[in-house]
């Protein structure tokens, strides 16, 4: 007989059915034969998960190196010993799964120089220090080198793409005049009518002796159907799920999921950023309305990086390595775009993304804007923020106006008061639901991809965010800022200050279980 995941789930679920039925009893004891019986059982029961719960606790403990998290999860292993541990299993970080995310993590898909020395002989003679915001991009350019070996690329040309529209128009037309290969990565591919779209494309492509390789979050894409994936497996399409988990539906914020959204299409052309696959990012969703997101194309050198992080994450859920320089095609000349494509997650030896953030925060001079759906940070880079704004750099957050997840809006909501304190000028969108992922400095500097403001992007989950330095398509960024900002309205402290009890409370749950988010 085989134990399985799903095997051992359903056992450690009939225990705890048992247990709570176990537990009802001992509050029936109006049979006197049984009073005895019982109340041996309650004693040897109680010194039993006496010992249990502080042995769980000694192992988060041991285990979370973050101790707002720590707290968090000591608070309700001991307010609900046993359902607190059941919670931990399936929500809490896992020693086991850690190890098995660090076995992931090797440096075989090269195929772009990541050499310190040489990167920076190059970026000198690029000229690029010379440019304005020279120290924000000196100190996180060698940052990403070092904590992350991202290789910055130079032959690119970028289009930037502002909602579902856009990108999956820009998505479409590129998968059509795919002639060697597509490789998808997503946390969230819907079976509706986007969905279904790229999907009958690819087995379409997949038909014509295309190869195409999908890997899918399976708690992100919960939802999608056996059909689903079925219909494209039938067609040839490799399609694979990352980290399955038994029980899918019991939290969408069961951890480390891969939130990555790339598309990589003949080794030329790859596309990352926050739209995953679903009718809601063109608009349809009438509680959030228009999806307003940030989302980027690219062509050239930068694509081969991108081409690593799938390649990677493949050999880890298939155990097929794909390592052929047809995968990583000679390049015509695209342009001059200065580029780094950064992954982090529990298989790094940093949290790359977030001290790229903090980087970026801490050596901003004029202004940093800041689009983000969940703003619970963490303390370093609130801390950041808050001493940018306190020297008077020009710090602007937008979040949304609505909630698609409760408890982390309140969270975030439960963040905005400190920052208004400091001076960060705090703006809501009103226009629909904003999900972009930018963040804006000096100028000079910029990043778009998968990871949010929030404890679980920059902590636990597996994202992708490209770091850009070129001036015109920062601009470009920047000119969507100001438009959203049209849209937009500020939090005023004086008002703010004035919200009613019942707010401040969902605000301080959300904040008290934000380390659980």
């Amino acid at each position: 007989m085989t134990i399985t995941k799903k095997s051992i789930a359903t056992l450690i679920l009939i225990i705890a059915a048992v247990t709570i039925i176990t537990i009802f009893i001992f509050g029936i004891q109006t049979i006197d034969i049984y009073k005895e019986v019982f109340k041996r059982l309650g004693k040897f029961l109680g010194l039993f998960l006496t010992l249990y719960t502080v042995f769980i606790a000694i192992v988060i403990f041991m285990e979370s190196k973050n101790p707002s998290k720590t707290v968090a999860w000591l608070m309700v292993l001991f307010i609900i010993p046993f359902l607190g541990f059941i919670l931990y299993i399936f929500l809490g970080q896992n020693i086991r799964k850690k190890y098995k995310y660090k076995k992931k993590k090797y440096n075989d898909y090269k195929h772009l120089s990541n050499n310190v020395s040489t990167q920076k002989e190059l970026l000198r003679e690029s000229g690029i220090f010379k440019n304005k915001g020279s120290k924000v991009k000196s100190r996180l350019i060698n940052l990403l080198l070092k904590n992350s070996d991202s290789p910055f690329t130079i032959n690119n040309k970028v289009e930037i793409l502002t909602d579902g529209v856009a990108t999956f128009s820009a998505i479409i037309d590129e998968l059509e005049q795919a002639t060697h290969h597509i490789h998808l990565e997503y946390f969230i591919i819907r079976n509706d009518e986007i969905g279904n779209k790229i999907k009958d494309i690819l087995i379409k492509k997949a038909n014509a002796g295309i190869e195409v390789r999908l890997i899918y979050d399976s708690v992100g894409c919960w939802k999608i159907g056996k059909k689903y994936i079925n219909e494209m497996k039938l067609a040839g399409i490799k399609v694979f799920a990352f980290s399955p988990t038994a029980i899918p539906v019991l939290s969408r914020e069961l951890n480390y999921r891969n939130h990555r959204k790339i598309i990589v299409i003949d080794g030329k052309v790859g596309f990352l950023g926050g739209l995953n696959i679903g009718d809601e990012y063109l608009g349809h969703d009438p509680k959030l309305g228009y999806w307003r997101d940030t989302h980027m194309k690219i062509k050239g050198e930068g694509v081969y990086s991108l081409q690593n992080i799938f390649l990677k994450d493949w050999e880890f859920v298939s155990g097929e390595y794909v390592s052929s320089e047809i995968y990583y095609p000679k390049l015509k000349y695209y342009g001059e775009e200065l580029l780094q494509l950064t992954s982090s997650g529990p298989d790094s030896d940093w949290k790359s993304i977030m001290q790229a953030y903090f980087t970026m925060i801490s050596n901003a001079e004029n202004r940093i804007w800041i689009e983000t759906p969940y703003l619970v940070p963490g303390e370093s880079i609130t801390t950041a923020l808050m001493a940018a704004a306190l020297s008077g750099v020009d710090v602007r957050v937008i979040i949304p106006n609505k909630p698609d997840h409760l408890l982390v809006y309140w969270a975030s909501r439960g963040n905005v008061e400190d920052l208004l304190r400091a001076g960060v000028k705090v703006y809501t969108y009103e226009k629909g639901f904003i999900h972009s992922k930018v963040l804006l400095v000096d100028g000079s500097a910029a990043t778009v991809g998968s990871a949010n403001l929030d404890i679980r992007s920059l902590e636990i989950n597996f994202e992708v965010n490209s770091f850009i330095y070129d001036e015109d398509v920062i601009n470009r960024l920047e000119d969507d800022f100001k438009n959203d900002l049209k849209h937009s309205n500020e939090i005023l402290l004086e008002e703010f200050s004035k919200r009613s009890i019942f707010e401040k409370f969902k605000e301080s749950l959300g904040v008290l279980f934000s380390p659980l988010l």
